[in-house]
């Protein structure tokens, strides 16, 4: 086998043809990394789906980039290139969840209930985003952007269905909404002594039984008193 380092005849290796060697060796892998193409827009989800998770099991405080870009086989030095630091990544995590639980769960003022059963459902199925939310509200007292405009448009929704007589007045569309979000997260925020004593595992029958229940808690306070009907729980 011939060998790349070079012994001279008292057994001395010539150190800088070996340097030279592992110097052009380096070089042309290095040429090899830089020459090879890359989907920014691929590295770029590959990031926020790590920083998703990372955020959900650690909160902004607790996360830590180098775990980030571990998670997304990435250079870390991407993430800021990308999104700047890392409260902005917590940010764009963020709107990203809020526009996919919009678009999961479209609000439809003249079926409320509906609406809830699907937050229910959607954060049920998708428990990191329970995690988040229960994680910025913890650390972060200033709303995003896509926090006040997806509050506010529904909010504002309901109040135009109030004014129209879809649904009940009594109160204050801010507070109805409030309460809807509340009975939505009832379950996953119930304490774990109360989730244990339905079981280790909820079965499809307790899901069911607490979808009716949802279903009964929305319609008794968003129905016309006119069009209310008994819902069977």
């Amino acid at each position: 086998m011939v060998s790349d380092v070079i012994v001279f005849a008292n057994g001395h290796v010539n150190s800088q043809l070996l340097v030279g060697k592992v110097s052009t060796m380096s070089q042309s892998a290095k040429a090899r990394r830089e020459n090879r193409p890359r989907d920014s827009q691929a590295t770029r989800e590959l990031l926020l789906r790590a920083a998703t998770e990372e955020f959900a099991e650690h909160g902004l405080a607790g996360a830590r980039i180098d775990r980030i870009a571990e998670r997304a086989g990435a250079n870390k030095r991407l993430l800021y290139v990308y999104f700047g630091d890392k409260e902005r990544v917590f940010d764009i995590v963020l709107e990203r969840q809020i526009n996919a639980l919009a678009q999961a769960t479209p609000l439809d003022p003249t079926d409320l209930a509906s609406f809830a059963v699907a937050r229910f459902e959607y954060m049920y199925n998708n428990r990191h985003v329970a995690r988040l939310a229960a994680w910025r509200a913890f650390e972060r007292a200033r709303p995003t952007e896509a926090e006040l405009r997806s509050y506010r448009e529904k909010v504002d929704a309901i109040a135009a269905a109030q004014r129209d007589g879809t649904v009940h007045d009594a109160l204050p569309a801010v507070d109805l909404f409030a309460m809807l979000l509340k009975l939505s997260e009832s379950w996953l925020t119930a304490p774990a002594a109360l989730k244990a004593a339905a079981g280790p595992e909820p079965s499809s029958v307790r899901l069911e039984e607490h979808r009716a229940a949802i279903t009964y808690a929305v319609r008794s306070i968003t129905e016309p008193r006119s069009t209310r009907t008994e819902v069977d729980c």
